[in-house]
């Protein structure tokens, strides 16, 4: 019998959940948000682009995301 290194997902009002570790980035998909999640105890081979109505309830994630994007893209600029 295999083990499986990777957690299982919780289960909420019958729905399977994840714990999200980081979102690593974003990007525009048919003119909605999607960011790069990074799922807590998995690989970053498994890190998928998912819509912002996927994230639950991820607010501060999404905005501690949002805050260091800006910054690096302001540094990235002054580099210029």
């Amino acid at each position: 019998m295999a083990i499986c290194d990777s957690p299982l997902p919780v289960v909420i009002k019958e729905k399977e959940k994840y714990e999200i570790e980081k979102i690593l980035n974003t990007k525009k998909f048919k003119g909605k948000d999607r960011y790069l999640v990074q799922w807590r105890g998995y690989t970053a081979k498994e890190d998928i682009w998912e819509p912002r109505e996927n994230l639950g309830n991820t607010r501060d994630l999404v905005k501690k995301f949002k805050k260091e994007y800006s910054k690096e893209l302001r540094r990235a600029r002054k580099e210029d």
